[in-house]
């Protein structure tokens, strides 16, 4: 197995570039640039707008809607074939403008690409653009330098550099030259940089070993390209509802025809062959019209787009809209750990002095001599700084000690104030120390902080309550144990001493004979509201998952805190889960609670283990290498401070880069399922209440109950508010206690299909005895009536759609003013359709009156209570149940 580019050694890296320290020719540069390309990521074409266009119209619902359109056309009725173009446009006109706005995750990789860059060609130093790198180019790098390719360093001066947008880490990492023997993962390459990374401190040069794709933000790009955004539970519920639907008008309609045509044959109809034949045809259509809710994508939008209005105020933006509901189907959330879990700002938890309590004193006059000394180096041997605005610059680790002295009242800057910096060694990634000089006391003291282990070793001396003694091995042993204990406890430790110095020229050679001061120990805390959201996505059925770049031991300890790792959790770095088989992975994959260090990859793959689960899956994070796992996932979620790149593969955007905005959003997600459930149902039984009385009509020979424009006008224009007002309705009370819902479950599952049924029957029922009277005297009469009947029936039913459980007074008849304001709207709407030259359009001859008006009220109103009184049967027995199970009968 070939040796990985960190883990060779320089020379072997040069050769196999075929370049060397101070860079590549011209002639031989140009060359490579012309073989290989620019360095620049390449995209697949993407679908034009037309081609999106014509996918809408794939739709099995669609086409049958269009092959109704076509019929209406050829028979003359113009004005209702034009009617159902016009929304089937509509709705592709909004599903193209969607899919394009979802679009934009490469366009926002490649803005991360570094304009130009400071290059060796023929030993002399250059700019050249960026794009115009090839493999072997030898590059400069200086702190806020954007790098430009992957390379191998060739060399390194206090070099860090920002790689959080590849790893998720918050703090900035320390380069060396050293080769790697082991497998160790993007944030362990310490001997590497990267594409889009930035420099934050030092200098160094590298040389460049990959550009365009082939680089790991590349392999990023062809993650992303190579992912299918993943549709939600409620687009698969509502395609395959509409394919069967579909399959079924189409049967149903050819039955009906079928019917028609054989009586016509048999029985010779009315004598005009033409007109006969025509009115079959028209029958059939109507069913056709009668089944189709025309205007349920556009009500499914418009509530949804409710939801994303409620979750804007629970700080989570929205930007593709069926993802409100599919929060509310979610069961797994696999967070980031930095700024969404904890506060992305380092902060010191601990301090150790030897024989000194631990006590954070809020005023400056109590500290005792020791934690003054120790609060002192911190300050000093401190390159960060607050600006007069309030922000932040430097090291995370150095701000923490601004912040900690702030906390207990001693403004740094009176410190640095008092006692100015002479002279510096800046911290270096080898000696891992940094020190200071300054004048103190009357003497000039060096003042140095760095890796405990460092310090240790090269301290003689210790400061005990105010006095210096010499550090014997048990003091020494001491101090490794407590620093031992802070590593337990995932804190990150710094140690901190000093030492008096004649001489004002500061050697490297002066961080020797130190006397030791203490310990200080820190880590970025978890969000204080973290806890209660992790705890109340349990008992909503809801496992949170931890998938964090950073280091194992510290991301555990987090989890532990926050209850994300319980009892018999397991935790996996990235290289130990590369090691699982599919099937390992499988059978380990609910235990494991915890994932570190991971990869682009690895995410997906932990992403899509849980989807072939069967879970519905949310996946957070900020960086360039979380967004295939976004993409990939059902819900991805990108923090609001996270990179363009994150944001433009995701779904929703969290202002807050809060988890507790998610649990928050979820409980949003779940109602507003819950109410496209209560609007589909609602259009469904309507439509269920027309066809039982156009069968019905058929059976019995009577003329058809409605023509196709009355149908029409109350599938798009009657049900349309009310159904949008059903999206208004408040969650429940025990709407975050229930598990989520199974993401394969049909939209008319539970108990909604028995209710849309029910409710089905009783409006056709009450169309069937409308027509029946009408008939008496006419058959227009009749039709007109059970216009008139179905129209109320449907608007009415709007209350007993409110809940399959509960009745409107019982929910609150005005706790959803949108009810009764929809209900208002749709009987003005009526009303419309009576009035002389319109009334004609509908086919409402002139001897329907007040009289048939009311009788056509007074059949609704009697359905509507039906389907109220009927919740109330059902709860009783259902109470009678359980009482019965409680107390059973002796036999």
């Amino acid at each position: 197995m070939s040796k990985k580019t960190y883990q060779q050694s320089t020379e072997e890296i040069m050769l196999q570039v075929g370049s060397q320290f101070n860079g590549l020719s011209e002639k031989e540069a140009s060359k490579r640039l012309e073989e290989n390309g620019l360095n620049q990521l390449k995209e697949k074409p993407k679908k034009s707008s037309f081609q999106l266009f014509i996918e809408t119209f794939k739709d099995a619902m669609v086409i049958i809607l269009l092959i109704v359109a076509v019929i209406q056309l050829l028979m003359g009725a113009h004005v209702e074939s034009i009617v159902i173009f016009a929304v089937l446009l509509l709705n592709s006109f909004v599903s193209v403008i969607q899919t394009k706005k979802a679009e934009g995750s490469l366009d926002a990789l490649k803005s991360l690409s570094a304009p130009d860059a400071n290059v060796f060609r023929e030993g002399k130093e250059k700019v050249v653009l960026a794009k115009e790198l090839v493999v072997g180019d030898v590059v400069l790098l200086e702190a806020g330098d954007y790098i430009p390719a992957d390379g191998r360093l060739l060399e390194v001066g206090s070099l860090k550099v920002d790689e959080g947008m590849l790893t998720g880490e918050s703090v900035p990492v320390e380069k060396n030259l050293a080769s790697i023997n082991q497998t160790v993962p993007i944030g362990d390459q310490n001997n590497m940089v990267f594409s889009g990374t930035i420099v934050t401190y030092g200098r160094g040069r590298f040389v460049v070993t990959a550009t365009g794709n082939d680089t790991e933000i590349g392999q990023v790009a062809d993650l992303l390209e190579g992912t299918v955004e993943q549709k939600t539970p409620l687009q698969r519920g509502l395609d395959s509802f509409s394919k069967k639907l579909s399959l079924a008008i189409l049967a149903l309609s050819l039955v009906i025809l079928g019917v028609q045509i054989f009586r016509i044959l048999v029985h010779g109809g009315s004598g005009d062959m033409t007109a006969d034949l025509l009115n079959a045809f028209m029958f059939a259509v109507a069913v056709a019209v009668a089944a189709i809710p025309e205007a349920l994508q556009s009500i499914v939008t418009i509530v949804l787009s409710i939801g994303t209005k409620n979750m804007a105020k629970k700080q989570a933006i929205i930007r593709q809209l069926p993802a409100v509901e599919t929060l509310g189907a979610t069961s797994v959330v696999c967070t980031d750990k930095t700024g969404t879990l904890t506060q992305n700002k380092m902060t010191v938890m601990a301090y150790y002095l030897p024989n000194d309590k631990e006590e954070e004193v809020t005023d400056p006059n109590k500290w005792t001599s020791d934690f003054k000394q120790l609060m002192t180096i911190s300050l000093l041997a401190n390159d960060a700084a607050i600006t007069e605005t309030g922000e932040k610059i430097g090291d995370p680790t150095e701000i923490a000690f601004l912040d900690y002295s702030e906390k207990l009242t001693q403004p740094y800057r009176e410190i640095r104030e008092l006692y100015p910096r002479l002279q510096e060694l800046p911290f270096d990634s080898d000696r891992k120390l940094m020190s200071t000089l300054h004048y103190m006391s009357e003497e000039h003291l060096l003042l140095t902080k760095g890796g405990p282990d460092i310090v240790l070793e090269r301290s003689n001396r210790i400061l005990v309550d105010g006095k210096v003694e010499l550090l014997t091995e048990d003091m020494r042993m001491k101090i490794q144990e407590q620093n031992e204990a802070f590593s337990n406890r995932a804190l990150r430790v710094l140690a901190f001493a000093y030492r008096p110095l004649e001489n004002r020229s500061l050697v490297l050679e002066d961080e020797q004979e130190l006397i030791f001061v203490g310990l200080m120990a820190m880590i970025d805390p978890p969000r204080e509201e973290v806890k209660q959201a992790v705890s109340d996505a349990r008992d909503a059925g809801i496992k949170t998952v931890m998938i964090t770049g950073d280091h194992k031991t510290t991301a555990v300890a987090i989890a532990k805190e926050i209850g994300i790792s319980t009892e018999g959790d397991l935790a996996f770095t990235g290289v130990e889960l590369d090691a699982l088989s599919e099937d390992e992975l499988k059978e380990n994959l609910e235990r494991i609670s915890v994932y570190a260090r991971v990869s682009p990859e690895n995410k997906i793959r932990i992403v899509r283990a849980w989807q072939e689960k069967g879970h519905v899956s949310a996946m957070t994070g900020d960086g360039v290498n979380d967004a295939p796992a976004l993409k990939q996932a059902d819900i991805g979620i990108a923090m609001g401070t996270g990179t363009d790149v994150a944001k433009d593969a995701s779904a929703m955007i969290l202002t807050d880069d809060n988890f507790a905005s998610i649990i928050s959003a979820v409980k949003v997600g779940r109602n507003v399922f819950d109410n496209i459930k209560k609007a589909i149902a609602y259009l469904f039984a309507g439509n269920l209440g027309a066809i039982i009385a156009i069968l019905f009509a058929l059976l019995m020979g009577w003329d058809n109950p409605f023509t196709a424009l009355q149908l029409l006008f109350i599938n798009l224009v009657n049900d349309s508010l009310p159904a949008i007002a059903l999206g208004m309705e408040k969650a429940e009370p025990t709407i975050m206690k229930r598990a989520p819902r199974n993401p394969n479950e049909g939209i008319f599952s539970g108990n909604t299909l028995t209710s849309v049924t029910y409710r089905g029957l009783l409006i056709g029922l009450a169309v069937i005895i409308a027509q029946y009277l009408g008939m008496a005297q006419s058959p227009e009469l009749g039709v007109a009536m059970a216009f008139s009947t179905l129209i109320w029936s449907r608007t009415l039913q709007t209350l007993p759609a409110r809940s399959n459980s509960q009745t409107a007074l019982k929910a609150g008849l005005f706790s959803n003013k949108m009810v009764m304001i929809a209900i208002v709207v749709c009987s003005s709407l009526y009303g419309v359709t009576l009035i002389p030259g319109i009334r004609q359009i509908f086919s409402i001859p002139t001897n329907f009156s007040l009289n048939e008006i009311i009788i056509s009220v007074a059949l609704a109103i009697s359905a509507t209570v039906l389907m109220e009184v009927t919740k109330l049967g059902i709860k009783a027995v259902k109470r009678i149940n359980q009482k019965t199970q409680v107390n059973p009968i002796n036999e």
